[in-house]
């Protein structure tokens, strides 16, 4: 990865929190909870989602740049989606954890020498390393932005 390939990563990690608050201003507590498409999570489980799972890849991208291969905490993404406070109308932490955790994420690897992006920690998954995960989460958001309007298009009219 080069130096523009990652700030192209970082800028898209900094857009995320704007291109979600936008998506999801105004909704009724309907539009956030019921799960519109069949086997998919409602927008309020989305957002929700987003707002852990990238927390928890901070924290994983902290330990890989602090440790040698750190063993990386797991999680089941469809048993925290499905606890209450995942899927309450509630989004305002969501929303603040995400921005948060996008800023100082994007700090962080604007920050991080380009040689630690080949740092690798050890998930469920195998190996993975730094520049993979800003990879991976540069998209990540965008792909939960896309589920999230592919549900609300999906509202009965």
């Amino acid at each position: 990865m080069d130096v523009m390939e990652r700030d192209r990563y970082i800028a898209a990690l900094e857009a995320a929190p704007d291109q979600l608050e936008a998506l999801v201003a105004g909704l009724s507590t309907q539009d956030l909870t019921v799960p519109y498409l069949a086997g998919e999570w409602s927008v309020a489980q989305n957002v929700h989602h987003l707002a852990d799972s990238h927390a928890i890849a901070y924290v994983r991208s902290l330990m890989i740049a602090t440790q040698d291969q750190p063993a990386l905490p797991g999680y089941d993404v469809d048993t925290w989606a499905a606890l209450p406070a995942a899927m309450g109308a509630d989004l305002a932490g969501s929303l603040a954890l995400f921005r948060g955790v996008q800023s100082r994420w994007a700090a962080f690897f604007r920050t991080l020498p380009m040689a630690d992006l080949d740092r690798e920690g050890i998930g469920a998954r195998g190996a993975i390393s730094l520049g993979r995960m800003l990879q991976i989460y540069s998209g990540h958001g965008l792909a939960h932005i896309d589920q999230i309007q592919r549900t609300l298009a999906a509202k009965p009219a």
